[in-house]
């Protein structure tokens, strides 16, 4: 099964339509979930990259299917390297960071929470893409919500920031600054 697996991902592009199909077959086949995201969390296997750019989709869809592996992804999260993994993967901080503040939502413990919070702010101060640092600033948004000091920091980081960068950065950067201050 795993053969078929990793023919599947090598297979797979980062054309929407490609990613759903192969996160539509990990669902369907859950037995494949544990390979699957060994393969996105080892940054060395030449396909970590598609397999993130597909689970991300897993998350959005179904993001209790990735809760056993989220100890694993705090791990590997700070590690990722490649733009096309990063941005992914801030994406999935932001699915989990909105799910465990719902009140059925999947629950992070403090440890997973503050692991998060130390990488998504690492990644908003490096020299990340746009939509990395976006779904960061997403997510340190909303973990804030619990933790005051992340909405101070937050605010400190993106107002140091802002002028350095797009206007689509600059834009997200303003809504949050509303929301922050409100």
């Amino acid at each position: 099964m795993k053969t078929i697996l990793v023919s599947k991902i090598d297979q797979s592009t980062s054309h929407r339509k490609s990613r759903v199909f192969l996160s539509n077959y990990i669902i369907r086949n859950e037995n494949l979930l544990n390979d699957f995201i060994e393969i996105a969390f080892d940054i060395k296997h030449e396909l970590h990259i598609k397999a993130f750019w597909s689970l991300e989709l897993v998350c959005e869809k179904k993001l209790k299917l990735f809760v056993p592996y989220i100890d694993d992804f705090c791990e590997t999260f700070p590690t990722l390297k490649d733009d096309s993994a990063i941005r992914p993967a801030t994406k999935i901080c932001m699915f989990l960071a909105k799910s465990n503040h719902r009140k059925n939502g999947i629950s992070l413990t403090q440890e997973q929470e503050h692991n998060l919070i130390e990488a998504l702010i690492d990644r908003l101060i490096q020299d990340e893409k746009v939509a990395a640092k976006v779904y960061s600033m997403k997510a340190l948004f909303v973990l804030g919500k619990k933790y005051d000091w992340v909405h101070e920091e937050l605010k400190t980081i993106i107002e140091q920031d802002y002028s350095n960068h797009t206007a689509a950065y600059q834009a997200a950067t303003r809504n949050l600054l509303k929301k922050i201050n409100k």
